[in-house]
């Protein structure tokens, strides 16, 4: 139990507060005192593991089943006692490694908090110790760590979107250095899945984060109204809503750049291919004379030159000659050659 609680704190009036040691004491505490809340924060839990979480806090079976089953898709569910978010950590390396993805679940309540990080890269290491700098945006209660959650996720997305966008600026001058045209469309095909990997993290959240701006929801969505969020955090949500709008647009942009990309890449190929297929012609045709000449000229009948005449033989070899050298001036005109 003790491996997989990476924190648990108790806030009351902004600023964390001594109290019971155990998360379940804690929370009885807060609940009866009407005030505060607990925040609980796990690192890989097992389902064993979750399960005494799952006791104590009451939480409902499909948010139970979610967070002990990973590589859920972001989403936002809102049941009758609690709210549950999923969000995706993208992490950039660099040196030509691929993007690693993670995740950050989060479990909001009455008077409790739960975050749940799966995956080395998570951005969540020390956000604690920053949000409690902020008592302001801790008195909105338990979801204040949940808009510090979502905001720090779509920060990183930014981050990773330019980093994307300077190794999508190397591949582009690769791909149109002169030259260089074979071995590209791995590198390229390779660089969309990333970018498809990260769309995935992305693209779903735009619906729960307008939703909990309190904006216009789809018709897919019953309701704009979450339990649990203050109508004061609501423009926080919709700053970090137009956070991500930006994301989401320059994930698009790196789609349709990296498809222009392969497309010219597949243009220089074929054309490289069509110049390989027109020397091979020429050479082919420049072949095709002397072996046509010496063809019907070794078929020895009475009448050929060598036969009857001593001037026969060399003036088929120049014959040959002056045919080969014609045609290949030609081709050099044309640009075959």
């Amino acid at each position: 139990m003790a491996r997989m609680i990476v924190d648990c704190a108790t806030y009351r009036d902004g600023h964390r507060t001594t109290g019971p040691a155990d998360f379940s004491d804690a929370l009885d505490a807060v609940r009866a005192a009407g005030d505060g809340f607990v925040w609980i924060g796990l690192f890989e839990p097992t389902a064993e593991e979750f399960e005494h979480v799952t006791a104590e806090f009451g939480l409902h079976p499909l948010a139970v089943e979610d967070v002990v089953t990973s590589h859920q898709r972001p989403k936002l569910d809102v049941y009758d006692d609690s709210v549950f978010m999923v969000l995706k950590t993208v992490g950039h390396h660099g040196n030509g490694q691929p993007i690693s993805v993670g995740e950050v679940m989060v479990i909001l309540g009455d008077a409790y908090v739960m975050t749940v990080r799966r995956g080395a890269d998570s951005p969540l290491k020390n956000l604690r110790v920053e949000l409690e700098e902020q008592p302001e945006l801790l008195r909105e209660g338990p979801a204040a760590v949940l808009y510090a959650v979502f905001d720090l996720v779509v920060d990183s997305y930014l981050d990773v979107a330019g980093a994307l966008q300077d190794d999508l600026d190397e591949l582009e001058a690769t791909v149109f250095a002169p030259g260089r045209t074979t071995g590209l469309a791995e590198q390229i095909y390779a660089f969309k899945r990333q970018v498809v990997a990260f769309r995935r993290g992305t693209l779903p959240l735009a619906e729960p984060a307008r939703r909990l701006s309190g904006q216009a929801a789809a018709p897919a969505w019953p309701s704009v109204w979450v339990p649990f969020v203050p109508d004061g955090l609501r423009p926080y949500f919709r700053d970090v809503a137009d956070h991500l709008a930006k994301v989401n647009e320059a994930v698009d942009g790196l789609d349709r750049l990296l498809t222009d990309i392969l497309s010219a890449n597949l243009a220089q190929v074929s054309v490289q291919q069509n110049s390989d297929m027109r020397k091979i012609s020429a050479w082919a045709a420049l072949a095709a004379v002397p072996t046509m000449i010496a063809g019907i000229y070794g078929m020895n009948f009475e009448h050929m030159w060598e036969l009857r005449q001593p001037w026969g033989y060399p003036a088929a070899v120049g014959v040959m000659a002056v045919v080969c050298l014609l045609l290949h001036r030609v081709f050099k005109r044309s640009g075959w050659l």
